[in-house]
This record gives C-alpha cells, sequence and structure tokens, in this order.
C-alpha cells in the first residue's frame, strides 16, 4: 500500500474520531446546546460510537487511530499493521503523524460546528474540557497510572480480540471505549489516546475562541505518557500470549 494511502486512511479516520468526540462533549456542556447537561452515559457512548465511525472510515489500514495502538503492535512484535502494510519504522511515523494531524482538523471541524456557542460559553475549564482530558483529582502521578490502566486494557483487547471468533468488528471496538469510559473514565477523562487529547490541546491553543484561558499545558503531558506506557505494556505482554491462545484452538 502506498505511504500516501496509509497517511490518507489513518489521517480520515482520526479526523472522524474528533469531529465526533469532540462534538459530543461540547454537546453535553456548551451554552445554549440542545443537549446541556446531558451526562457521562451520553459522552462515553458518543466517542465509543466515534471510534465505531472513524475505525470503518481507516478500515484500509486497520483503523488504529492511536498512536498507543500502533505502538502495542509494533511492541507485540507484528510484522504487519495490515496485510500489504509491513511494520517498519516509515510505517509506523507515518500511522503516528496521520493520527496527530487527523485531531487537529478534527478538532477545529468541531469548533467550526459549534463556533457561537464557544463564545456564548464562559466556563474557561469547560471550554478547554470539550477539547482535551483533565483529572478531577489532579495528581500526576496517579493521573498517570488511571491513563496507563486504561489504555493498557483497550490496547490488549485489541490485540488478543484478533484471536477469538467474532464478526462484530469495529463495532465490538466501540463496545470497549463504552466500557472503559464508564468503568474507568471517571478520575481523567479517559484520553487512552496520545493523538485524541494532544491534537485537540493544540487546536484549542491556536484557536480564536473567545475568552478560552489557557490550554492547560503542565498536564497535557500525562495523557500523552500514559497511553503510550500503557499500549506498549500490552504489546509486551500481550505479545507472546496471542500466539498460545491461537494455537490452543
Amino acid at each position: 500500500m502506498p505511504l500516501g494511502t496509509i497517511f490518507l486512511s489513518e489521517f480520515l479516520g482520526t479526523m472522524f474520531l474528533i469531529i465526533f468526540g469532540v462534538g459530543v462533549v461540547a454537546v453535553n456542556l456548551l451554552t445554549k446546546s440542545k443537549g446541556k447537561g446531558s451526562g457521562w452515559i451520553l459522552i462515553s457512548f458518543g466517542w465509543g460510537l466515534a471510534v465505531f465511525i472513524g475505525v470503518y472510515v481507516a478500515f484500509r489500514t486497520g483503523g488504529h487511530l492511536n498512536p498507543a495502538v500502533t505502538l502495542g503492535m509494533v511492541a507485540a512484535g507484528k510484522t504487519e499493521f495490515m496485510p500489504g502494510i509491513p511494520v517498519t519504522v516509515e510505517t509506523t511515523l507515518i500511522y503516528i503523524v496521520a493520527q496527530f494531524a487527523g485531531a487537529i482538523v478534527g478538532a477545529v471541524i468541531a469548533w467550526l460546528a459549534f463556533k457561537q456557542h464557544y463564545d456564548a460559553h464562559e466556563n474557561q475549564a469547560e471550554v478547554l474540557g470539550t477539547f482535551a482530558t483533565a483529572p478531577e483529582i489532579r495528581s500526576y502521578g496517579w493521573n498517570l497510572v488511571t491513563e496507563t490502566i486504561a489504555t493498557f486494557t483497550l490496547v490488549a483487547w485489541v490485540l488478543l480480540s484478533g484471536y477469538t471468533p467474532s464478526g462484530l468488528g469495529p463495532l465490538a471496538v466501540a463496545f470497549v471505549i463504552v466500557a472503559i469510559g464508564m468503568s474507568l473514565g471517571g478520575p481523567t477523562g479517559y484520553a487512552i489516546n496520545p493523538a485524541r487529547d494532544l491534537g485537540p490541546r493544540i487546536a484549542h491553543a491556536i484557536l480564536p475562541i473567545k475568552g478560552k484561558g489557557g490550554s492547560d499545558w503542565g498536564y497535557s503531558w500525562v495523557p500523552v505518557v500514559g497511553p503510550t506506557v500503557g499500549g506498549v505494556l500490552a504489546g509486551l505482554v500481550c505479545g507472546p500470549i496471542g500466539p498460545v491462545l491461537s494455537a490452543g484452538m
């Protein structure tokens, strides 16, 4: 597969993921939104459906949409991301750059959809909260642990589910995202994806949002490092387990 096609696939998939993901949080938080105050369950399901849509859009490259998934596959010793896409330094970088670029563009598009609502919203923390995550109890060490565990469960599931007889595909991933949001998402808002958090955070920093305040760069490393560590750990743990499961079937 040409590198340009790989880039476009992951770029568009991540862009759709962020349009709908940022959008569902904006629906819940922003002034005069018809869905204002809908709550955490709506956000969890919204992000799950956002992943479902994004994975379908990026089906040609496996719909990673997430550097933690890509790096988890590398750590697991995979030789191909998808048939015809070998795991190399070059393809890995293409995946990750496309994911970050798609996340930034997706956040800008979501902002355009809610432009007047952002202008009318005076709570700076909630404006940032539509773009990026923040902990309910700020403790960088424990916030890092939460993000590492949550991402580990996601990437471990992605790696191990390939050895199970299931035809659910992207719908199954959506259910896992909803489950993580409802069970592990409360402490930090479950970024579980470096591109999902840093991309929209960059968009927040550069967009001309009225009275937006800061982008909380002091916390920004946590939803990048935690998911990266969680994804790599999942790859290292599940890489040897997968073939054992496969041999036993």
